[in-house]
C-alpha cells in the first residue's frame, strides 16, 4: 500500500501544476472573434465557392458554356448549360450550377478553363440549416448582381 501522505503531496503538486498553467494563459491577449459583430481578415489565398467572372465591356459572363469545367470536376457538383443565340458567334451561358455540398475546393475547374470565366469568390459566411441552400445557380447570382450594380448607378446620377 502506498503512503497517502505521498498520494497528498503529488495531487497537491498537479494542482498547482494546473494552476500554474491556467493563470499563465488568463493573462494572454484573447483569440476568440465575436463573429456577428467582428470578422477576421481573410487571407489573400483563401478559396471560396466559384463565382463566373464578367466581361468588363459587355457586362456578360466571359463563360460560353464549353463544358471543360464540368469534365474536370472530380466530385461531379458542376453542371453547364448554354444557348446559341442569334448573331452570336458562340454559345451563351444559360445556367451554370454548382452543388457546393459537394465541391471540394480543389481548383480544377479554376484550371481547366482557358477563358478564365471562372474563380474562386472571396465569400464566407455561407451558412444554413438547408441543403437547397448550397445549390447556387452562379449565372443568375451574376444577372442578379449585375441588376442591383445598374439601380445603384442610376441613383447615383440623378440629381
Amino acid at each position: 500500500m502506498k503512503n497517502p501522505i505521498v498520494e497528498v503531496v503529488k495531487g497537491f503538486g498537479s494542482l498547482l501544476t494546473g494552476l500554474r498553467i491556467t493563470l499563465g494563459q488568463f493573462f494572454k491577449r484573447s483569440v476568440t472573434v465575436q463573429y456577428p459583430h467582428e470578422s477576421i481578415q481573410m487571407p489573400a489565398r483563401f478559396r471560396g465557392h466559384i463565382e463566373l467572372v464578367r466581361d468588363p465591356e459587355s457586362g456578360k459572363p466571359i463563360c460560353f458554356a464549353c463544358k471543360v469545367c464540368e469534365k474536370t470536376c472530380p466530385s461531379d457538383c458542376i453542371s453547364v448549360e448554354g444557348l446559341k443565340l442569334e448573331g452570336e458567334k458562340r454559345k451563351s451561358v444559360s445556367e451554370f450550377r454548382l452543388d457546393f455540398t459537394k465541391c471540394s475546393l480543389c481548383g480544377s475547374c479554376v484550371d481547366a478553363c482557358k477563358s478564365g470565366a471562372i474563380r474562386f469568390s472571396r465569400d464566407y459566411n455561407l451558412a444554413s440549416t438547408n441543403r437547397e441552400d448550397f445549390i447556387l445557380d452562379l449565372f443568375k447570382k451574376l444577372e442578379t448582381e449585375k441588376v442591383v450594380t445598374e439601380k445603384v448607378a442610376t441613383e447615383e446620377t440623378k440629381p
